[in-house]
Formats: C-alpha cells, sequence, structure tokens
C-alpha cells in the first residue's frame, strides 16, 4: 500500500449527533501502523523552559574534572556519557522546534513582493530564530534523542500577523507578548514534526509547513561535538531547504556551530562559524558570519550578514549585531531597520498532552527524566536516563544480530541528506 499522511476534515458525528471538531489522519507510514491524531487534542503549551541554575556546584565540578581528564583535545564525545546534571529538560527534537518561535516571520517570507524582498526577509527570519531555541543564559545540553523518537507540534498564527516584515508595525519596546488566534479561520497553521532518523552517527531531520501559504522547510542535521579544553563544540553538520512554492524558489542554508564555555564556572553558549543561504533559481545569496568572542576583549554574541545579488554582484542588504539582540538591517535604498529580538512576540507551540502521546513522542519518552531533574533527583534521573539508553542498545544489537536495517517513520534518505515522505511539493 503506498504511504500517505493527510489531513480530513471530516464532519464526524460524536455519541449524541452532534459534529466534532476536525481530525488529523496519519495513515500509513515507512514504519508503522495506523495512528489518529486528534487536532482538537493540542494545547498551548505554557512550560517554562528557563534554567535557573547559577552554575556548576563544587561537587558537580569534581565530576566534571574526572571526566575532562580522561579527554583529549579534539575528541569527538558523541559516544562520551555525559553527567546528567548539566542536561536541559527537553530533548533536542524539541529544541529545534523552539527555533520556530516566530512562525508570523517564516510565513511573512513567501508575502515578499519581488525574489530581493523575500530573500531579505527570510534572512530577517534566520537571524531571529536562535535566541529562543537558547532560552535562558545557562549552557545546558538537550537530551541527545533516541532513535525513533519524534516530537509534534503546531503554532496559529493570526493571518493580520502576517505581514512583509519591511512594511510590517514595530512591537512596542518591551512587548514580549503570547499572540493567540480566537478564531482559527482567522489563523494559519504550521505544522511541524521532527524524528530521531539514526543512532551512529547521531541525525536529526526536521519537517514545518504551512498549506495556507504554500511553504514548508525540510532540514536534516549531524551534530558532531568535540572537546576543546574548557568548551565543548558542537558543528551542525547538514542543511534544510525552504521552499516557497508559490514562488517556485528553493532556499538552501546551513547552520551555525554552539559552544559551551566556562565548562567548570557558568557555563554559556556562543554560536559560531559561517552559513550560507542560496537561491539558485533567483541568484540571490547570503552569507551570515556567527562570531566567537575573541580571548581578551570584544562582544558577545556577534553576527553580521550580507546579502548579494550574484548575477549582478551587488550587495542588496547588509546586518550586524547581536543573535540575541538587537539587529541592524541597512537595504541598498539606503533605509535601515533595527530589530529588537527581545521584544519580537513568541508563539506557543501547540502541543498535545502527554496522556495523548505515543511511547516514543519526546516529552512522554523522557518524562521520568523530565520529572526527576524538576525535583533535583540527579541520582534517579541518571537512572531512568541509563535505562532508556540501555534499552536502545538492546535493540540496536537486536537488529544487527537479524541484519535489519532501522526505517524511520517520516523520513527517507535520498543521497546524503533526508527528505519528508510526504512534502507538500509532492502533494496533489
Amino acid at each position: 500500500m503506498a504511504y500517505f499522511w493527510r489531513i480530513r476534515h471530516s464532519h464526524q458525528k460524536d455519541a449524541s449527533g452532534g459534529e466534532i471538531s476536525p481530525v488529523q489522519y496519519v495513515g500509513r507510514t515507512p514504519n508503522s501502523g495506523s495512528e489518529l491524531v486528534l487536532s482538537e487534542d493540542e494545547k498551548s503549551d505554557n512550560e517554562d523552559k528557563e534554567e535557573t541554575e547559577l552554575g556548576v556546584m563544587e561537587d558537580q565540578r569534581s565530576v566534571i574534572l574526572h571526566l575532562i581528564s580522561q579527554l583529549k583535545l579534539g575528541m569527538d564525545l558523541t559516544k562520551v556519557v555525559l553527567p546528567t546534571f548539566i542536561l536541559e529538560k527537553r530533548s533536542l527534537l524539541e529544541m529545534y522546534a523552539d527555533f520556530m518561535a516566530h512562525p508570523d516571520l517564516l510565513l511573512a517570507i513567501t508575502a515578499g513582493a519581488t525574489p530581493e524582498e523575500r530573500v531579505i526577509c527570510f534572512v530577517e527570519y534566520y537571524l531571529t530564530a536562535f535566541h529562543e531555541g537558547r532560552k535562558g543564559a545557562l549552557a545546558k545540553k538537550p537530551y541527545n534523542p533516541i532513535i525513533g523518537e519524534t516530537f509534534h507540534c503546531s503554532w496559529e498564527v493570526p493571518k493580520d500577523r502576517v505581514k512583509p516584515k519591511r512594511t510590517a508595525p514595530r512591537s512596542p519596546a518591551g512587548c514580549h507578548e503570547h499572540p493567540m488566534a480566537d478564531d482559527p479561520s482567522k489563523s494559519y497553521k504550521l505544522r511541524f514534526v521532527a524524528e530521531q532518523v539514526s543512532h551512529h552517527p547521531p541525525i536529526s531531520c526536521f519537517y514545518c509547513e504551512c498549506k495556507e501559504k504554500r511553504l514548508c522547510v525540510n532540514t536534516h542535521v549531524w551534530t558532531k561535538s568535540k572537546f576543546m579544553g574548557m568548551s565543548v563544540g558542537v558543528s551542525m553538520i547538514g542543511e534544510g531547504v525552504l521552499r516557497l512554492l508559490e514562488h517556485g524558489e528553493e532556499y538552501v542554508f546551513t547552520l551555525p556551530s554552539a559552544y559551551a564555555r566556562s565548562i567548570l564556572t557558568i557555563p554559556w553558549v556562543e554560536l559560531g562559524g559561517k552559513v550560507s543561504i542560496n537561491c539558485a533559481k533567483t541568484g540571490y545569496s547570503a552569507t551570515v558570519i556567527f562570531h566567537t568572542k575573541p580571548f581578551y576583549g570584544g562582544k558577545v554574541h556577534r553576527v553580521t550578514a550580507e546579502v548579494k545579488h550574484n548575477p549582478t554582484n551587488t550587495i542588496v542588504c547588509k546586518a550586524h549585531g547581536e543573535w540575541n539582540g538587537t539587529l541592524e538591517f541597512t537595504y541598498s535604498n539606503g533605509e535601515t531597520k533595527v530589530i529588537d529580538t527581545t521584544t519580537l512576540p513568541v508563539y506557543p507551540k501547540k502541543i498535545r498532552p502527554l496522556e495523548k502521546q505515543g511511547p516514543m513522542e519526546s516529552r512522554n519518552l523522557w518524562r521520568e527524566v523530565t520529572r526527576y531533574l524538576r525535583l533535583g533527583d540527579i541520582d534517579a534521573a541518571t537512572e531512568q536516563k541509563r535505562h532508556l539508553e540501555e534499552k536502545q542498545r538492546v535493540e540496536e544489537r537486536k537488529r544487527e544480530n537479524l541484519r535489519t536495517p532501522w526505517k524511520p517513520k517520516y523520513f527517507i534518505q535520498e543521497g546524503d541528506g533526508w527528505v519528508y515522505f510526504n512534502p507538500l511539493w509532492k502533494a496533489h
């Protein structure tokens, strides 16, 4: 049977004969039977992601020192078991979803009147995407996803909020609201699914789409971490593709590296490296550089960007500032604009409660680890984490013995990349 995933707005009857809400059917997928996911089960996510710890405690410092003594510079940390107390209370798959906290800016890209406007809108969105994904100043590590783990969520974006950013009214200073759509018919729906498709190497995939705006993003990321003395570096190997089907445009983009600094005192995160955004059809490209802090002096979290029209070798936009602070854009016509990422409205994810989630969905899968971390019971959290990881190893050995490769549920390997199995650009 052919694989499919579609949303049927079926006017079903409840027990009393009345109509119930539209239902999202998830049908046959590459590695599953039928599933039924009720759209009405999704609730606004108000969980606080802020990490409140002040730094590394003395007993924790000794554990880290012991670990460091066994590591060599440049050593790959992929298979190193790190102490549980450095963990964030969320999976890496959910962290990728948190990069979508400004879906209004993403959906506004397709509203740009020209290719130049659209590529600039994408760069503006890209530069504002990282601060919410890295909630709080304290550097903590999200859970390493288990192979087969998935994360599902969505956002509802009021239609009157989706405008090209260059013409959109600025948010009032200090405005960090959570905009909500009272009437679903007056909002766009952006759906997101992420899956861990490989354990060695650790590869995560995520896909999001808005059917109404005919926009989708498909991304695969291989995280490779290494020991750098008093820092840990994580390379994000892979790429994403934003597709604007209305315009027939594809924007291929890469991701920066992340660094956890000062791991023995108050660890903090910075981004670093050069990333690219390219649209072959229009000839526009952008180079974004995340600057790491110099050893002596200098500012933290600096970023610069340049958007170019390659056929004419013309720079159409430049940007500079901090990826988690203020960004200033200068356009080719001399206009300038400032975006303060701390005042941009944040849209909460809509996610099904734990009791409605499947056993391999991130929050349900890690629920006991998260519970014990919240209670401050590191030993119990460590034991729960060890249980999950040992189960993964046992199942992996079983597949090796049977010579049965792992089949992801939602993504299919194509060449060096991974693609969602029924993406918007293939839908009829």
